[in-house]
């Protein structure tokens, strides 16, 4: 039996996906970002979330990425914990998606609800029934800016399915996310995880276990110092992580998106700012704007060496 709660601890960056042309995802581009996040006290990965383009990506453009990457990452952490979303539209869909992965062998794929339609709760409830057969622990996501919401009649519902080990949430509603720690705490294995940027110290003070921030990719140690911070009862310091981490992530007021992430990456050597369609890379002007924006941060943020 996976224990959630050990599995979705600490630090986890929902990894963009390096490509070596646009929509052709390359593990070996991966492999420099990788080794700084592990340097930086990085635990674990999710793969294919928001953050790495994964609903752009065909099924058929997963496996060979997710298997490179989950070795490497393997090989740099001493078997650090690999997560793979495999969210779609329909049911159908995202069990192929967690079939064209297993070669990674990951430690949980990751399922929101489903995209596109807005399903009623037993539909949801259904959906995430269907992933117990599988073989590979689930964990949930509840991200609705992208999916349907989970209400709390669902989350009730899913936290008590035995293939579900945990919750990964990016709502931003703290009350919500209370709900599901009282919901996963009725049980002694699962975890929760919390993705809302700027409440990353709020989430972990309501009960979460760790960290899925999208700024970890360009911010890895800060978000490592803000969660030990935390941990080690030096609330000042994770206070001070946080408001720093809140000016990271103004660089979404300059360009939007993934698109953004990849360019600072790029100008680091980390990363080509190639992106899957219909994304487009960031333009000069835009990555001369995040550069200048980011500029006083640079000590916070993520080197290759």
């Amino acid at each position: 039996m996976t224990d959630g709660r050990a599995l979705l601890r600490g630090v986890m960056v929902p990894l963009v996906t390096p490509m070596s042309a646009p929509g052709e995802p390359s593990a070996a581009a991966a492999y420099d970002l990788l080794a700084a996040l592990a340097r930086a006290g990085v635990r674990s990965l999710m793969l294919f979330g928001s953050n790495g383009e994964g609903a752009l990506l065909p099924a058929s453009a997963l496996t060979e990425f997710a298997a490179g990457v989950a070795a490497r990452w393997r090989e740099l952490t001493a078997a650090g914990p690999v997560l793979v979303n495999v969210t779609a539209a329909g049911t159908a869909e995202a069990l192929e998606r967690a079939a064209a992965v297993r070669l990674a062998e990951p430690d949980a794929v990751v399922v929101s609800p489903p995209i596109y339609y807005r399903h009623r709760d037993d539909e949801v409830v259904a959906h995430f029934a269907a992933f117990a057969g599988i073989g590979v622990p689930v964990v949930a996501y509840n991200v609705p800016g992208y999916s349907v919401p989970m209400t709390p009649a669902v989350l009730d519902e899913v936290l008590a399915m035995p293939h579900v080990v945990g919750i990964k949430d990016s709502s931003g509603d703290l009350a919500l996310l209370g709900h599901m720690v009282t919901a996963a705490r009725r049980r002694p294995d699962a975890g929760v995880s919390q993705g809302s940027e700027t409440q990353l110290v709020a989430g972990l003070e309501a009960g979460a276990d760790g960290i899925v921030p999208g700024i970890v990719n360009l911010a890895p140690g800060l978000c490592a110092e803000l969660y030990d911070a935390f941990r080690s009862g030096r609330v000042a310091a994770a206070d001070a992580a946080q408001e720093i981490a809140d000016r990271v992530v103004a660089l979404h007021t300059v360009r939007p998106g993934v698109p953004a992430v990849k360019a600072v990456l790029a100008a680091r050597g980390l990363c080509p700012p190639h992106v899957a369609a219909p994304f487009v890379p960031a333009t000069p002007a835009e990555r001369a704007g995040l550069l200048d924006l980011l500029a006083p941060l640079d000590a916070h943020l993520i080197t290759p060496r």
